[in-house]
């Protein structure tokens, strides 16, 4: 007989065991709840879940799969229509296992295993909603999205910075020369312009000078 390879053997067979699961499952589904051994309530949870998942899943294929375990149509369409909904915003985690006071009689491990179908908190919400912006944005990076830009080089952010100075600058208003030209197209004039200019004016002052400090011509007679 081959090895169990998730945990104990149920029954005394393989065929025996899985009779012994779906009728667990069965009543599991029926009454939300049930009071059994801690070996079988770790063996019933993950099938429990698995057909948990076809039932949200809800289309024909999934409905054939879980009938295929629980014989009760009674019992399946209540999987489909009522617990479905309750855990539909739940990623897992449709199980609770509770262990309990040992069995009277053999002092067997005993433990409630029911499902999990109250809403979520608010909490537990914003939590889920994070964990899955979390993952799809390792996804898209994974999938060969940059996850965020490159640095720029140091060269390039400090010309950057250079050309929004001076942008901000020439849009804040620049003050007006007495020409009606702004103060930066004045002083971005030559240098040669401006002393030409400043002699130009020195030697007019010379000449008005020197016009009147001349004596005056004596009248011929």
């Amino acid at each position: 007989m081959p090895t169990p390879t998730k945990g104990p053997r149920l029954g005394g067979g393989p065929a025996h065991e899985r009779l012994i699961l779906a009728n667990l499952a069965q009543a599991l589904f029926e009454h939300d709840r049930i009071t059994t051994t801690q070996a079988k309530a770790k063996r019933l949870r993950p099938l429990a879940e698995r057909l948990v998942t076809f039932a949200k899943r809800g289309d024909l294929h999934a409905r054939r799969r879980v009938l295929a375990v629980i014989r009760d149509k009674g019992v399946v369409h209540r999987l489909f229509t009522e617990i479905a909904p309750d855990v539909a915003e739940r990623q897992g985690g449709y199980t609770r296992i509770t262990k309990v006071a040992p069995r009277k009689g053999d002092n067997a491990p005993m433990a409630v295993i029911e499902l999990v179908r109250e809403p979520l908190s608010p909490r537990q919400a914003t939590v889920r909603e994070a964990e899955g912006a979390t993952r799809r944005a390792a996804g898209s990076g994974a999938a060969g999205a940059p996850a965020e830009a490159s640095p720029q080089p140091a060269d390039s952010v400090d010309d950057a910075i250079g050309q929004s100075v001076s942008a901000d600058d020439t849009a804040g208003g620049a003050a007006v020369t007495t020409s009606g030209e702004p103060a930066a197209e004045a002083a971005a004039q030559p240098a040669d312009a401006v002393d030409e200019a400043i002699g130009q004016s020195e030697s007019a002052d010379d000449v008005a000078s020197a016009d009147q400090g001349a004596p005056e011509a004596p009248a011929a007679d």
